[in-house]
């Protein structure tokens, strides 16, 4: 058969007008996000976009890093849309920051890319198996960006396999590890596309068996140990609304309804800040939940303040005048509940901006909640949940993962959804059902193998009663977590980098 040859396709891709060959690797991202939406098939939005990415990559290490950065501005700025959202809570106010931030967030963000890139073009110059080493590369950059700075892992490019055989994956390497098989699954198609198309669908068809293998090797879901019923509320509380003093009430009534409708269940859920008042004053609201739940143990979302520092928590109330357990939430969103580097700023004057912006305090502990009617519990506060390592702390296994989240800064599209996807990747990745309580929604279920069992719909008030799902035996992932990757990604990058060293020692190859 005919050869693909990628010279003549990067050759036309330079021959381009310079804006196009902006537009070209933003499209190409772009179309790669797509992957992350309900109705596109995920892994073929991710291999296409990307393939065409590695086939047309300019030679030159300085043009192949600007295309990395233009080919993440994409990505990241379709995926990160609904970062225009917390901004137009106060259109007036704050609407005009809304496009600054989504270029800024998703032009940083994509820095990581651009490293990665021009990293891969370093160490093999001009040639073509640097769709080889771009997977290593890229993978590595992914791994950085959730971590550095506290971390920022949404996103990433194997969650557009959550729902599909694919998923499957995150229960033996994380997800991390998929996006690595993913990002290699792609350059390995892309160097046979340069060599051949014969090679190509052995390639494929054989990864399609694996997986299924895997699949079929990955432990089934417990059935439920107990007939405990959970009911989760969300009340719906647009974020517009939900802090003011004329709404607080209706909303918390609303609540308060859900509660105590229907067959009293084993224990109930509330989202996150779904308390409208301080855990140090908020006694009257939290005697109404207790006796609205007719005894059942509540856990909700509330905030407190201890001495100088206020925490996002979440508390068990088991009795009228009783408050049994608190959980603080250790992992904060940057810029949101706390600054980076703040001890950097106050020296020059910005103590004031650090004070009003701040916040909060991390907490400190596991997370763990013994619950009546549960079980022991890892409690999750909205943006912990998109951690995979969050899921570790402690010494002790959990009998299922519960996240409470106010979904309600995300909007009515796509932040939810994307939400929801990771914590589905987290029952994967650990073996354990999730209870997941959203204020605006998506409320849900989710078995150990990712499967959405019970949900409320986005944007909907109401409440759901259903049975949690057993948890599996507990995964390889849960085991090893991410270590074995970036052991794996290190002695690979060094690799490169002594090849690279003993080419220009030797006098042979290309040198860029």
């Amino acid at each position: 058969m005919a050869k693909l040859h990628p010279s003549a396709l990067r050759n036309r891709f330079a021959a381009l007008p310079r804006v196009l060959r902006i537009i070209v690797p933003i499209a190409l991202g772009g179309f790669a996000a797509l992957g992350h939406e309900a109705w596109m098939t995920g892994f073929l939005a991710v291999s296409v976009a990307l393939a065409l990415a590695f086939l047309i990559l300019p030679v030159q290490r300085r043009a192949a890093a600007w295309f990395g950065w233009l080919l993440g501005l994409g990505y990241f700025g379709v995926t990160l849309r609904w970062l225009v959202e917390p901004f137009l809570v106060d259109p007036v106010r704050h609407g005009w920051m809304a496009p600054f931030a989504i270029f800024f967030m998703a032009g940083g963000l994509a820095l990581f890319w651009a490293l990665a890139v021009w990293g891969a073009r370093w160490i093999v110059g001009r040639g073509a198996s640097v769709m080889i080493w771009l997977p290593v590369t890229l993978a590595a950059a992914e791994l950085a960006r959730g971590h550095i700075l506290s971390g920022f892992p949404w996103g990433l490019l194997s969650y557009t396999l959550i729902g599909g055989v694919g998923d499957v994956w995150f229960a033996w390497v994380g997800p991390y590890g998929t996006n690595f098989l993913l990002l290699a699954l792609v350059g390995g198609v892309s160097f046979c596309l340069h060599k051949g198309w014969t090679l190509v669908w052995p390639a494929l068809v054989g990864v399609l068996f694996v997986t299924i293998g895997v699949q079929a090797l990955t432990p089934k879901a417990a059935e439920p140990s107990s007939q405990s019923v959970v009911r989760i509320i969300q009340p719906n509380a647009p974020q517009h609304q939900k802090w003011d003093r004329e709404w607080m009430p209706v909303f918390f009534d609303r609540a308060i309804e859900l509660t105590a409708s229907g067959a009293t269940p084993n224990v109930v859920i509330w989202p996150e800040t779904s308390v409208p008042a301080m855990l140090n004053f908020a006694q009257p609201w939290t005697e109404q939940m207790s006796l609205a739940a007719h005894g059942a143990p509540v856990v909700a979302g509330i905030q407190r303040r201890d001495g100088e520092n206020y925490f996002n928590s979440a508390i068990l109330i088991d009795q009228p005048e009783s408050i049994s357990a608190i959980s603080d939430k250790v992992h904060l969103v940057p810029f949101g509940e706390y600054i980076p580097l703040a001890w950097l700023l106050k020296p020059i004057g910005l103590g004031t901006l650090v004070d009003q912006v701040a916040g909060f305090s991390p907490g400190v502990g596991d997370g763990l909640m013994q619950i009546d009617g549960l079980g022991l519990a890892r409690v999750l506060i909205c943006y912990e949940g998109i951690f995979p390592e969050e899921m570790q702390r402690g010494d002790v296994r959990p009998d299922v993962l519960l996240i409470l989240t106010n979904d309600a800064w995300f909007g009515k599209g796509a932040g939810p959804r994307q939400h929801l996807v990771q914590a589905q990747a987290r029952a994967i990745e650990q073996g354990l059902p999730v209870v997941r309580a959203a204020n605006t929604g998506i409320s849900a279920i989710i078995d150990p193998r990712g499967n959405i069992t019970e949900s409320l719909p986005l944007n909907e008030a109401g409440y759901l009663d259903a049975f949690v799902p057993g948890a599996s035996a507990q995964t390889l992932y849960a085991k090893i977590g991410d270590w074995p990757l970036l052991v794996l990604l290190c002695l690979c990058i060094m690799a490169g980098i002594a090849q690279r060293s003993r080419i220009r020692i030797d006098g042979d190859g290309p040198r860029v």
